[in-house]
């Protein structure tokens, strides 16, 4: 009778080898050479040659004249048609449940889409006087926590591009309306590691932000809790701040990126005074 993939665990630790091989050589933009990927996975040299030799034959990877491997045309075309964002929305659900369970306020998850913040979760808070956008909505970086989270942690070329384009619309009197000041402000946020939107795009709203940082540490989403400032006060902002770090890290490495030795643990204690229990 033949064995099943599942049952057979030297056909489960093939398949890992040529994981452990493909991730060896995306992690190399200029690619690997044999040796190499051998000293990187750990992979006996005749296995590894074995697994090269038949992933190039299929158009997985390429061999440069060098010697080395490069993600070859099938990959990369995969990689370009998967959907990234049904990925991320899949991975932070649960995530930004744990946020909204230990604060009871209303989270979101945005990312960047031609210039603006584009919310693709929203989880309502249960109160009965709530902040809330709707998914699919768009709002501007200036002025929103999750729009700065993102300018602030996006590469320096794309967000020179960014800034480039922005234009600074008062909202409320608090809004930034020069990209002076809002570079300012970037510099600020990239420092302490969070953003904060204090009645910027509505009065009595505060907004507290951080970023989903990917491989490259640069930003590919950002989380925020939002609420009226009655339940969101300013003492409250660092203990909010670091439950959404940490939701924003937790994100992250769900996504594969390597967090170091920080710890990924959704705050307890950020529960607002007057939640609902």
């Amino acid at each position: 009778m033949r064995r099943s993939v599942k049952s057979d665990p030297t056909q489960v630790l093939v398949i890992s080898k040529v994981f452990k091989i493909l991730e060896a050589i995306q992690g190399s933009p200029s690619g690997l050479a044999l040796t190499p990927i051998c000293d990187v996975t750990g992979i006996h040299k005749s296995t590894a040659h074995r697994f090269l030799k038949h992933l190039e034959r299929e158009a997985y990877l390429l061999r440069t004249d060098a010697g080395t491997y490069l993600i070859g045309p099938k990959l990369a075309q995969m990689s370009t048609r998967a959907n990234h964002r049904a990925t991320l929305q899949a991975v932070a659900r649960p995530i930004l449940w744990d946020l909204w369970q230990s604060t009871q306020e209303t989270v979101n998850l945005g990312v960047l889409d031609q210039g603006m913040v584009l919310y693709i979760e929203v989880m309502e808070s249960p109160h009965e006087f709530r902040l809330s956008s709707r998914v699919g909505a768009r709002r501007s970086l200036h002025a929103t926590g999750l729009g700065k989270a993102l300018a602030a942690f996006l590469q320096e070329d794309q967000r020179k591009r960014i800034l480039g384009t922005l234009s600074f619309q008062p909202l409320t009197p608090n809004t930034i309306m020069n990209l002076v000041q809002f570079r300012q402000e970037l510099e600020t946020i990239r420092k302490r590691g969070y953003a904060v939107d204090d009645e910027e795009t509505t009065l009595g709203a505060r907004c507290v932000s951080a970023p989903v940082l990917g491989a490259s540490r640069e930003a590919v989403a950002a989380v925020s809790i939002s609420g009226p400032v009655t339940r969101i006060s300013k003492n409250q902002v660092a203990a909010l701040a670091q439950a959404v770090r940490n939701a924003a890290r937790a994100i992250s490495s769900a996504m594969g990126v390597s967090q170091g030795s920080e710890p990924i643990v959704i705050a307890a204690d950020a529960k607002s005074s007057s939640a609902a229990p």
